[in-house]
Protein backbone atom coordinates (compact mmCIF):
# COMPACT_ATOMS: atom_id res chain seq x y z
CA UNK A 1 0.00 0.00 0.00
CA UNK A 2 1.23 3.68 -0.69
CA UNK A 3 0.04 7.10 0.23
CA UNK A 4 0.17 9.96 -2.16
CA UNK A 5 -1.35 13.29 -3.15
CA UNK A 6 -3.54 12.84 -5.81
CA UNK A 7 -2.54 13.17 -9.73
CA UNK A 8 -4.66 14.41 -12.82
CA UNK A 9 -4.67 11.00 -13.77
CA UNK A 10 -6.09 9.70 -10.79
CA UNK A 11 -9.74 10.29 -11.48
CA UNK A 12 -11.16 8.11 -13.79
CA UNK A 13 -10.40 5.73 -10.56
CA UNK A 14 -11.86 8.36 -8.23
CA UNK A 15 -14.81 8.36 -10.25
CA UNK A 16 -15.33 4.94 -10.18
CA UNK A 17 -15.11 4.79 -6.27
CA UNK A 18 -17.24 7.67 -5.93
CA UNK A 19 -19.77 6.45 -8.59
CA UNK A 20 -20.21 2.68 -6.73
CA UNK A 21 -21.41 4.67 -3.62
CA UNK A 22 -23.33 7.23 -5.25
CA UNK A 23 -25.45 4.46 -7.04
CA UNK A 24 -25.50 1.72 -4.04
CA UNK A 25 -25.61 4.04 -0.87
CA UNK A 26 -26.87 6.97 0.82
CA UNK A 27 -22.92 7.12 2.17
CA UNK A 28 -23.00 9.87 -0.75
CA UNK A 29 -25.49 11.92 -1.45
CA UNK A 30 -25.43 12.95 -4.69
CA UNK A 31 -28.09 11.08 -7.29
CA UNK A 32 -26.31 11.28 -10.72
CA UNK A 33 -22.81 9.90 -11.50
CA UNK A 34 -19.98 12.24 -11.37
CA UNK A 35 -17.36 11.97 -14.63
CA UNK A 36 -13.59 12.20 -13.80
CA UNK A 37 -13.74 15.76 -15.52
CA UNK A 38 -16.32 17.62 -12.60
CA UNK A 39 -13.79 15.76 -9.89
CA UNK A 40 -10.93 16.54 -11.64
CA UNK A 41 -12.12 19.92 -11.94
CA UNK A 42 -13.17 20.39 -7.88
CA UNK A 43 -9.64 18.98 -7.22
CA UNK A 44 -8.18 21.66 -9.21
CA UNK A 45 -9.99 24.47 -7.46
CA UNK A 46 -9.26 23.60 -4.05
CA UNK A 47 -5.67 21.45 -4.49
CA UNK A 48 -3.46 24.88 -3.38
CA UNK A 49 -5.13 25.60 0.09
CA UNK A 50 -6.31 21.61 0.52
CA UNK A 51 -5.08 18.16 -0.04
CA UNK A 52 -6.46 15.04 -1.53
CA UNK A 53 -4.75 12.00 -1.20
CA UNK A 54 -4.43 8.45 -2.70
CA UNK A 55 -3.90 4.93 -1.90
CA UNK A 56 -2.41 2.50 -4.32
CA UNK A 57 -2.03 -1.28 -4.28
CA UNK A 58 -0.26 -2.45 -6.73
CA UNK A 59 -0.21 0.54 -8.21
CA UNK A 60 -3.67 0.86 -8.77
CA UNK A 61 -6.13 3.36 -6.48
CA UNK A 62 -8.20 1.84 -4.19
CA UNK A 63 -9.39 4.82 -2.04
CA UNK A 64 -8.95 8.76 -1.72
CA UNK A 65 -9.50 10.92 1.16
CA UNK A 66 -9.78 15.04 0.42
CA UNK A 67 -10.49 18.15 2.33
CA UNK A 68 -12.32 21.30 1.09
CA UNK A 69 -14.25 24.21 2.04
CA UNK A 70 -16.19 23.69 5.44
CA UNK A 71 -18.05 27.13 4.98
CA UNK A 72 -17.16 30.16 2.77
CA UNK A 73 -16.69 33.07 4.86
CA UNK A 74 -13.12 34.18 5.93
CA UNK A 75 -13.48 33.47 9.33
CA UNK A 76 -13.92 29.45 8.43
CA UNK A 77 -10.42 29.45 6.65
CA UNK A 78 -9.13 27.67 9.51
CA UNK A 79 -11.73 24.25 9.12
CA UNK A 80 -11.81 22.02 6.45
CA UNK A 81 -14.66 19.22 5.76
CA UNK A 82 -13.17 15.85 5.24
CA UNK A 83 -13.93 13.00 3.25
CA UNK A 84 -13.09 9.40 2.62
CA UNK A 85 -13.99 6.71 0.02
CA UNK A 86 -12.26 3.55 -0.57
CA UNK A 87 -12.99 1.29 -3.13
CA UNK A 88 -15.45 -1.35 -2.36
CA UNK A 89 -13.66 -4.33 -3.16
CA UNK A 90 -11.08 -3.12 -1.34
CA UNK A 91 -13.26 -2.50 1.56
CA UNK A 92 -12.33 -4.14 5.32
CA UNK A 93 -8.37 -4.62 4.51
CA UNK A 94 -7.27 -1.73 6.78
CA UNK A 95 -6.52 0.96 3.68
CA UNK A 96 -9.14 3.61 5.38
CA UNK A 97 -7.24 4.15 8.71
CA UNK A 98 -3.77 5.01 7.45
CA UNK A 99 -5.07 7.10 4.33
CA UNK A 100 -7.46 9.43 6.78
CA UNK A 101 -4.70 9.58 8.81
CA UNK A 102 -2.14 10.88 6.30
CA UNK A 103 -4.73 13.31 5.74
CA UNK A 104 -5.43 14.70 8.56
CA UNK A 105 -1.52 14.78 9.37
CA UNK A 106 -1.39 16.85 6.11
CA UNK A 107 -4.19 19.58 7.38
CA UNK A 108 -2.14 19.83 10.78
CA UNK A 109 0.91 20.99 9.03
CA UNK A 110 -1.09 23.75 6.72
CA UNK A 111 -2.27 24.65 9.30
CA UNK A 112 -5.87 24.07 9.83
CA UNK A 113 -7.11 24.50 13.35
CA UNK A 114 -10.22 21.80 12.55
CA UNK A 115 -11.73 19.32 10.67
CA UNK A 116 -15.45 18.17 10.31
CA UNK A 117 -16.74 15.45 8.66
CA UNK A 118 -20.25 14.24 8.16
CA UNK A 119 -21.56 10.93 8.06
CA UNK A 120 -24.75 9.17 7.11
CA UNK A 121 -26.21 7.59 9.50
CA UNK A 122 -26.33 4.72 10.38
CA UNK A 123 -22.24 3.84 9.65
CA UNK A 124 -20.99 2.33 12.31
CA UNK A 125 -17.65 1.89 10.77
CA UNK A 126 -17.22 5.50 9.66
CA UNK A 127 -18.23 6.42 13.24
CA UNK A 128 -15.66 3.92 14.86
CA UNK A 129 -12.80 5.14 13.03
CA UNK A 130 -13.75 9.33 13.46
CA UNK A 131 -14.13 8.24 16.82
CA UNK A 132 -10.97 6.50 16.91
CA UNK A 133 -9.07 8.86 15.37
CA UNK A 134 -10.10 11.52 17.70
CA UNK A 135 -13.01 13.03 16.37
CA UNK A 136 -15.70 14.32 18.79
CA UNK A 137 -19.52 13.96 18.15
CA UNK A 138 -21.16 17.59 17.64
CA UNK A 139 -24.69 17.21 16.73
CA UNK A 140 -26.77 15.52 14.19
CA UNK A 141 -29.39 17.03 11.51
CA UNK A 142 -32.43 14.55 11.24
CA UNK A 143 -33.95 14.20 7.96
CA UNK A 144 -30.68 16.15 6.06
CA UNK A 145 -31.07 14.04 2.80
CA UNK A 146 -33.71 11.96 1.02
CA UNK A 147 -31.79 9.23 -0.91
CA UNK A 148 -33.45 5.97 -2.20
CA UNK A 149 -36.66 6.74 -1.08
CA UNK A 150 -36.20 7.41 3.18
CA UNK A 151 -34.97 10.61 4.95
CA UNK A 152 -31.14 10.17 6.24
CA UNK A 153 -29.41 11.87 9.04
CA UNK A 154 -26.13 13.13 9.18
CA UNK A 155 -23.61 13.13 12.22
CA UNK A 156 -21.03 15.57 12.53
CA UNK A 157 -17.53 15.06 14.46
CA UNK A 158 -15.23 17.24 14.78
CA UNK A 159 -11.67 16.73 15.41
CA UNK A 160 -9.36 20.03 16.54
CA UNK A 161 -5.59 20.57 16.29
CA UNK A 162 -3.68 22.48 18.73
CA UNK A 163 -1.07 24.19 16.73
CA UNK A 164 -2.54 26.18 14.45
CA UNK A 165 -2.31 30.15 14.24
CA UNK A 166 -4.09 31.95 12.18
CA UNK A 167 -2.53 35.16 10.04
Amino acid sequence: MAIRPAHDDDFDAIAAITNHYIATSTIHFAYEPLTAGELRTQWHGYRDRFPWLVTCVDGAVVGYAKAGTWRDRAAYNWTAETGIYIADASRGQGLGKPLYVALLAELEARGFRSVVAGITLPNEPSVAMHLALGFEPCGVIQDAGFKHGAWHAVGFWQKRFSRAVAS
